[in-house]
C-alpha cells in the first residue's frame, strides 16, 4: 500500500466494475478510505472485499445516480463512516447508441440522467463540504466522445460534450476562490462493459468490427491518469487527461 492519498477520502461512482472499479482500487491502494456507489450490489461487494483484503478501508452503498436522494444519502453514508469527502470521481455512465432516426428517446433520457444529471447529483452532494473545507477534489470522467462526435453517438456524445463544459466551468468558479480542482478524464475505447450497453445490434456489430484490430486501453489505464491528477501537489490543478489507445486513429 502506498500512502499519497493517506488521510483522504474518496467516493467512486460507477465502482462495481470497469473504470470504476479500477479507480476504486488505485486509490486505496494510495492510502484512501473509498466510498464505492453503483447499482449492482454483489458486483460492488466484492470489490469492497478486494480493498479490505489488501488492508485498505472501503463503504460499498448500493446507489442509483439518476436518483438524487440516493446520492445525497449514499454521501452522507461515507462522511459517517469514513468522513468527509476529498475526492469525487464521477465515473457511472451508458453508452446507448443508435442512430438519431431511430428515435429511441428513452435510450436518450436515460443517457442524459445518467451521463449528466448524475454527475451534476454527484457534485451537488458533495460540494458544500467541500467549499466550506476549502478543498476537495472533483474528477469527471469524459470522454474522447465529449470532443468529437461520431455515427451513432450523437446523444452519447452530446452529453460528454457537455461534461466537458460543465467541468471546464467547475474549474472557473470553484478553483481559485474556493481551492477545489477540478479535472475531467477523456478515454478513448477502453475494454469495459460499457458496450454491451449498446441497444442496436448493427451499431454493436459495427463498432465491434471498427475497433476488432485495436488494443484498446485497460480500465487500469483510465485509473492510473485518475490517480495522476488527485495525486498532484495542491498547487497544480490537471484540468483534462485526454487518454487513448496508441492504435485508435481519430
Amino acid at each position: 500500500m502506498g500512502d499519497r492519498l493517506s488521510g483522504k477520502v474518496a467516493v467512486v461512482t460507477g465502482a462495481s466494475s470497469g473504470i470504476g472499479a479500477a479507480t476504486a482500487l488505485a486509490l486505496a491502494q494510495e492510502g484512501a478510505a473509498v466510498c464505492l456507489a453503483a447499482r449492482r450490489t454483489d458486483r460492488l461487494r466484492e470489490v469492497e472485499e478486494e480493498i479490505l483484503a489488501k488492508g485498505g478501508r472501503a463503504l460499498a452503498v448500493p446507489t442509483d445516480v439518476t436518483d438524487q436522494e440516493e446520492v445525497e444519502g449514499m454521501v452522507a453514508a461515507s462522511r459517517e463512516a469514513l468522513g468527509p469527502t476529498d475526492i469525487l470521481v464521477n465515473n457511472a455512465g451508458v453508452m446507448l447508441l443508435s442512430p438519431l432516426e431511430q428515435v429511441r428517446v428513452e435510450d436518450w433520457d436515460r443517457m442524459v440522467d445518467v451521463n449528466l444529471k448524475g454527475v451534476l447529483y454527484g457534485i451537488a452532494a458533495v460540494l458544500p463540504g467541500m467549499i466550506e473545507r476549502g478543498s476537495g477534489h472533483i474528477v469527471n470522467v469524459g470522454s474522447v466522445a465529449g470532443r468529437r462526435p461520431f455515427p451513432a453517438g450523437s446523444v452519447y456524445s452530446a452529453t460528454k460534450f457537455a461534461v466537458r463544459a460543465l467541468t471546464a466551468g467547475l474549474q472557473l468558479e470553484l478553483s481559485a476562490h474556493h481551492g477545489i480542482r477540478v479535472t475531467d478524464v477523456q478515454p478513448g475505447v477502453v475494454a469495459t462493459e460499457l458496450t454491451e450497453h449498446i441497444p442496436d445490434q448493427a451499431v454493436r456489430d459495427a463498432f465491434a468490427e471498427r475497433t476488432a484490430e485495436w488494443r484498446p486501453l485497460e480500465a487500469e489505464d483510465v485509473a492510473q491518469a485518475v490517480l495522476y491528477a488527485v495525486t498532484a501537489p495542491d498547487r497544480v490543478n490537471v484540468n483534462e487527461v485526454l487518454i487513448r489507445p496508441t492504435d485508435q486513429p481519430n
